[in-house]
């Protein structure tokens, strides 16, 4: 589906990007974004000139002896570690991920690139016209990165959150009363937002989702849902 999207991450969030600070599940939701994105990947790059600019400017410091071995070690201790949880999340997942490519979805959909190289739990039921897949990304076991698929016309629980959640449509809309969210458009909800998404009845609508901390659902049951699923 080809759009052009109307909501885009600020420019902190961008920058954050640019800057390689961001955590992984957020990482991938502005990557998914800056694919669909021209004007964003427009300004990625202003930033990124920006940021060559000012390193320029920085001057040279003198490294300590030893600076410069005790560095490699510590990358090399870095991706042991990584290896590990890679091995570790493989042993207790194995029969229960699956490759992108495997993962049933609306035909001329297309899963995003920067979802490359992340496996992917089978779709779960979690209500009626309602289904979620965990991400796993390699090496970042803590990823809290999902992808929510609901039916035309489907409502999700009203939330608020607790820290930031990231929201990049991939397929159809919703509307949370602030606005309509189509394919492409990407959400940066805040704590100070209480929202309750609704699919608008065209077609079915899938997201790429990121949470930073918890959602907080305003219901029990809709609380619990959320334990079980981990955001």
């Amino acid at each position: 589906m080809n759009t052009t999207p109307r909501h885009h991450p600020d420019d902190d969030l961008l920058l954050a990007y640019a800057a390689g600070s961001l955590d992984a599940a957020a990482a991938l939701v502005v990557g998914a974004h800056l694919e669909s994105c021209a004007d964003c990947r427009q300004t990625l790059a202003q930033l990124d000139e920006l940021g060559g600019a000012l390193l320029e400017q920085i001057e040279p410091a003198e490294l300590d002896v030893g600076a410069f071995s005790r560095t490699l070690a510590r990358i090399d201790a870095a991706q042991s570690l990584a290896s590990q949880a890679i091995a570790r999340a493989a042993a207790t997942s194995r029969g229960r991920l699956l490759s992108l490519r495997d993962l049933d979805a609306p035909a001329g959909m297309r899963w995003p690139r920067s979802l490359d190289g992340c496996a992917v739990t089978p779709w779960k039921t979690i209500g009626p016209g309602m289904r979620w897949a965990r991400l796993s990304v390699p090496g970042q076991p803590d990823a809290n990165a999902f992808l929510l698929r609901m039916a035309a016309g489907k409502e999700l629980a009203a939330h608020t959150h607790r820290g930031l959640e990231l929201t990049q449509v991939l397929w159809g809309a919703f509307d949370d009363g602030r606005a309509v969210w189509r394919a492409g458009d990407l959400d940066a909800a805040a704590d100070d937002i209480h929202h309750q998404p609704f699919v608008t009845p065209e077609r079915e609508c899938i997201c790429l989702v990121a949470v930073d901390g918890r959602v907080r659902f305003d219901g029990l049951l809709a609380r619990g849902l959320g334990a079980w699923m981990g955001i």
